[in-house]
């Protein structure tokens, strides 16, 4: 028998000898460990439970990622790739050869020149590679990142290069790089998400799509937590409803979703199913999660929790009041996140769209991103947990070398979109720390060596994480679907 036509008739006693007490030996086998009863067995728990812990291809040197998603397109000019011949061209017409054929989103090329960038950039570390003065925080953690200056992408508008840069293709409908991850990987967290996502600013253009789970079951998907408050909207039980009726409502639901899922095998029932569950046992550790009450002042210092902005004036792309605080908390949340088995955590924070007063707009930015995620990094290695968590720092594009002249504008102050060349950076996880990879022109347009394409950059995480990426696929609409396409080359000068 075909072995779809055989799920379809399995019985409703084989599915609760599958999926649901799947679900319920993962919680007794972790009662059990809690009480050292069982050893801690990665493979124990039901291979039905969606997200039960798998084996990767290989050892992997990561089994957490912080993944710092900066939407808008940081000036890398201006942050990470000194350019001294810019900045004496300052005023001046680059060559026709490098705008010729080239599509902006607002720069009128016939007149657009060369903007110098007033930043100063000093060497750091051991290694001396250059950080701009906008980031002396990250600067001192030099000597542990691994910075790509030639990265580029295949689409210059917000949206697309956003879903590209967490996806693999600038369209709706693929999963995001943490589905790929709690798919290939499942959870190592029996109460929390193993995908939670957090966000700062304004938001991004892209939005849910950049944490969907495509057409992978829903349970792979990213859950969105506030850092503040009730850390998921509508978790906790309304008034008069108390735990032991909710749980006599949840399974009853879950014997309706077992008739249903006899009748259809429907993967996204059996999701269902396990979402209800971890929903219950996340009311619980949610609120403990969000509480900092327990965690030194010396470290909400060091993150900078308690922040505000003061005297600090941004051109109000970056976020409202109370952002310097939201931020710092995300990244002392990430921690307490990975300390406690969750898999993948994006930060999210908009907008790095300086097409004017890009100083003032970075420069605020900056003053709120340097100081948390650098102590993100130190405090991670002080804990020991550096080693086997990613951090990765990224936008969606770059900025043009040029100065946006855009029509109406008295004065440029601004840089446009540039997927032709920008810089991100990774460190821990098995990165190999202290060192540049990849270089651009003089200018900043065009990538001189060492090109790395966003499909080679996704590869390298999978690489890190155990996973060879030609491997990791799902069928798909009849095709065998990867988050690499058929594209990408792991970096291994990347890689310890």
């Amino acid at each position: 028998m075909h072995p779809q036509q055989e799920s379809f008739l399995q019985s409703r006693r084989r599915f609760f000898t599958s999926a649901s007490s799947g679900l319920g030996m993962a919680a007794l086998a972790s009662l059990l460990q809690d009480d050292n009863l069982l050893a801690a067995e990665p493979d124990a728990a039901s291979a039905n439970n969606p997200l039960a812990p798998k084996a990767p291809h290989f050892a992997p040197q990561a089994k957490a990622c912080i993944f710092f998603f900066m939407a808008g397109g940081p000036s890398q000019v201006d942050l990470f790739d000194p350019k001294p011949t810019l900045n004496e061209l300052d005023g001046q017409k680059l060559p026709d050869s490098f705008t010729k054929d080239v599509q902006f989103a607002f720069i009128q090329k016939e007149t657009a020149t060369a903007m110098a960038s007033p930043r100063k950039f000093t060497p750091r570390g051991e290694s001396g590679v250059e950080y701009s003065d906008l980031l002396p925080h990250i600067g001192s953690c030099a000597d542990d990142i691994c910075l790509i200056r030639s990265l580029h992408t295949d689409v210059f508008n917000h949206h697309p290069a956003q879903l590209m840069m967490e996806t693999g293709v600038p369209f709706f409908g693929r999963p995001s790089i943490g589905s790929w991850l709690l798919y290939g990987l499942g959870s190592e967290s029996q109460n929390l998400p193993g995908y939670v996502v957090l966000t700062a600013g304004r938001g991004t253009s892209g939005g849910t799509t950049l944490w969907s789970s495509g057409f992978l079951p829903s349970t792979y998907a990213g859950v969105l937590f506030r850092n503040k408050g009730e850390p998921v909207l509508n978790l906790t039980n309304p008034p008069g409803a108390s735990t032991a009726v909710q749980r006599v409502s949840l399974d009853a639901l879950r014997d309706l979703n077992a008739r249903r899922y006899e009748q259809n095998a429907d993967q996204e029932i059996a999701s269902r199913i396990a979402s209800y569950e971890l929903a219950f046992r996340m009311q619980s550790a949610a609120p403990e999660l969000i509480d900092l009450s327990g965690e030194s002042q010396a470290t909400l210092d060091a993150y900078g929790v308690g922040r505000d902005r003061g005297e600090l004036k941004g051109d109000g792309r970056g976020g409202g009041s109370g952002l310097f605080d939201s931020f710092s908390r995300n990244c002392l949340l990430a921690r307490r996140l990975v300390e406690r088995g969750v898999r993948y955590v994006p930060i999210f924070h908009a907008s790095w769209d300086h097409h004017s007063k890009l100083d003032e707009g970075l420069t605020h930015n900056c003053r709120m991103a340097d100081q948390p995620i650098a102590a993100l990094i130190k405090d991670l290695k002080q804990r020991g947990l550096l080693d086997s968590t990613l951090i990765v720092w990224v936008g969606e594009f770059g900025r043009t070398p040029l100065g946006e002249n855009r029509r109406g504008y008295k004065k440029v102050t601004g840089r446009d979109h540039h997927p032709f060349a920008f810089s991100v950076w990774m460190a821990g996880g098995g990165v190999r720390g202290g060192q540049v990879i990849g270089r651009t022109d003089d200018f900043g347009w065009n990538i001189a060596s060492d090109p790395v394409h966003i499909n080679d950059f996704h590869a390298t995480l999978l690489q890190l994480f155990g996973f060879d990426h030609k491997k990791l696929m799902v069928r798909f609409a009849g095709l065998d679907v990867r988050l690499t396409g058929v594209a990408g080359n792991v970096v291994k000068d990347a890689i310890q």
